[in-house]
């Protein structure tokens, strides 16, 4: 077996970011900002190192490790596998800018946290340059595992905790079920790696149905992390009570690492039954879309409809796969159309979702992601935030002044027809009006006018008083001693509750029910800015990512 070591080279330098994590934090205790700089570098360092072996050394950029023969190689360093793992570190990174304020409170023990996030990220930069089934699952359960314990770190917190727990049980019974189709994908094909599944010749016809069988058991347990239908009921219960930096980096990263798994066995791997991994994405696509879009119309708390939200994206980036379905959709031509809109929506879906949990942090510091009332106004007390929800709401939905979101949807339908599959481009489009209603109300609840703290009583006011009660209790106030200071300007105290009625503030002196946006460090500004400006320039040159994606065509 040929071992390459600097094939490896992207995955001990993200290891050793863990490992440098807890050092830091063992050396220098209670100081947040060595740690928090520590596992920053190594997360530029792995961004930095991953893109070099990539594309820059080997024959062609193209390195191999673990190989038995001379395609069966285990894991495989070429710009596909650099780009996934620039991603993962720059995902990573933004996700620590992102949790100054919960780790300033100090509900978050930093070194822990810095370290689940480097083992998560090692995890990451593995899986894209998988190429067996074995390195493919270890590598996935790798970039999940420290999830569960970033979504319940906080101390005392109850939602977190339960959160944790249902992101463990719906993983662990998701997990179950892939490995239960890869085993019985090996049985039927003898092949762990990838290239040797797909050329498989089933000489024994009794054979395919137990291939189709674990192809389908594959995908549908990989299909969890993207949050897929009918594996999906753990994201928005596990979204809004993580920590809003581990949420975001939960909605970008899972979904990025599960689609890089499902085009990997779906696409790579699915030679004898591609029409089976068709049929099962497409299936998938038209479940995630349509409950995603349509749960999602009736939440009132932000982070959970953009939880429910990414499950209806989970269905537009499958769906340029369903096209594997039809025989025009199997051919080279139209594979390679399928796999460019897959990757290109993802990587637009990443972008603006990141922007939008980033502004929401940016909005909400270390609490949680609020109900959509309480971005009421926010235009006015924060109008460069409000702009960057707009940009990233109106993109999800495929509207402009960016043009990210519609050039992917344009691209999904362009690859669905090219592929013959009209039917499932006409429910992308259909759904795609649906997922209209909940993107533009939040946006409208962005720019209307904050209500006032008069609309609701105050907490002084413990019950109404009716105006017939009022009369009694100020002619008994009436006294020669007791009433004089109090009928000038303002009643006193233990009078409040029945002059509130005739005293209340005038409209333009009320506070805002809304909070103000809470105080963040210059990470967090950084984060959002440059989370906003990438948003701004896939929109207006949305053309590169889909060139980019031509790298992930088999």
């Amino acid at each position: 077996m040929r071992i390459d070591q600097i094939a490896l080279l992207p995955t001990y330098v993200a290891a050793a970011t863990a490992v440098l994590a807890l050092l830091a934090d063992l050396v220098a205790p209670g100081r947040r900002g060595a740690v928090v700089g520590a596992t920053a570098f190594g997360m530029v360092a792995t961004a930095g190192t991953a893109i070099g072996v990539g594309l820059g050394l080997g024959d062609a950029g193209r390195r191999t490790a673990f190989c038995v023969g001379p395609d069966q190689c285990s894991l495989v360093a070429d710009p596909a596998a650099a780009a996934v793992g620039a991603a993962f570190a720059i995902l990573a990174l933004g996700a620590v800018a992102l949790s100054l304020p919960v780790l300033r409170t100090g509900e978050v023990p930093v070194g822990e946290y810095c370290f689940l996030l480097a083992c998560s990220l090692t995890g990451a930069v593995v899986l894209g340059g998988a190429r067996d089934l074995i390195t493919l699952i270890v590598a996935l359960e790798t970039l999940t595992l420290p999830l569960y314990l970033l979504v319940g770190i906080r101390r005392g917190s109850a939602a977190g905790a339960s959160a944790a727990v249902t992101f463990f049980v719906v993983s662990v019974v998701s997990t179950a079920v892939a490995l239960l189709g890869a085993g019985l994908v090996y049985t039927a094909t003898g092949g762990v790696h990838l290239a040797d599944i797909a050329r498989a010749d089933l000489a024994v016809p009794e054979l395919r149905p137990l291939l189709k069988v674990g192809m389908v058991l594959l995908l549908a347990g990989l299909a969890f992390k993207v949050a897929a239908v009918p594996a999906h009921a753990w994201a928005p219960a596990t979204y809004d009570g993580a920590p809003l930096p581990v949420a975001a980096y939960l909605s970008t990263a899972s979904k990025l690492g599960g689609v890089v798994a499902l085009l990997l066995v779906g696409v790579l791997a699915g030679g004898p039954v591609l029409a089976t991994s068709g049929l099962t994405l497409a299936v998938l696509a038209v479940l995630s879309m349509t409950v995603g879009n349509l749960v999602a119309l009736r939440q009132r708390r932000m982070v959970r409809l953009l939880a429910w939200s990414s499950v209806a994206q989970a269905g537009y980036v499958l769906a340029p796969l369903g096209a594997l379905l039809a025989a025009r959709g199997r051919t080279t031509e139209a594979i390679a159309l399928a796999v460019a809109a897959t990757v290109a929506y993802t990587f637009f879906y990443v972008i603006l979702e990141f922007s939008a949990f980033a502004a929401v942090v940016a909005v909400r510091g270390s609490g949680d992601g609020g109900e959509l009332t309480d971005y009421r106004g926010l235009a006015r007390r924060s109008p460069w935030l409000t702009a960057v929800l707009v940009i990233a709401l109106t993109g999800l939905a495929g509207l402009p002044p960016g043009l990210a979101g519609l050039f992917a949807k344009v691209a999904v339908v362009r690859a669905l027809l090219g592929g013959d599959a009209a039917w499932l481009a006409i429910i992308v489009a259909l759904n795609a009006v649906i997922g209209l209603a909940y993107y533009l109300r939040v946006v409208a609840t962005l720019f209307a006018a904050a209500e006032p703290a008069a609309a609701k009583p105050a907490a002084t006011e413990p019950v109404a008083v009716e105006p017939a009660a009022v009369e009694p209790a100020a002619t008994a106030g009436a006294t020669p001693t007791a009433g004089a200071p109090a009928t000038t300007t303002a009643p006193a105290a233990a009078t409040a509750p029945v002059m509130a009625p005739a005293t209340a503030p005038a409209p333009d002196t009320a506070p805002a029910m809304t909070p103000a946006v809470a105080p963040v460090g210059w990470p967090v500004a950084v984060a959002v800015g440059v989370a906003a400006v990438l948003a701004v320039l896939v929109g207006l040159a949305p053309q590169g990512v889909l060139e980019l994606a031509a790298f992930f065509t088999p």
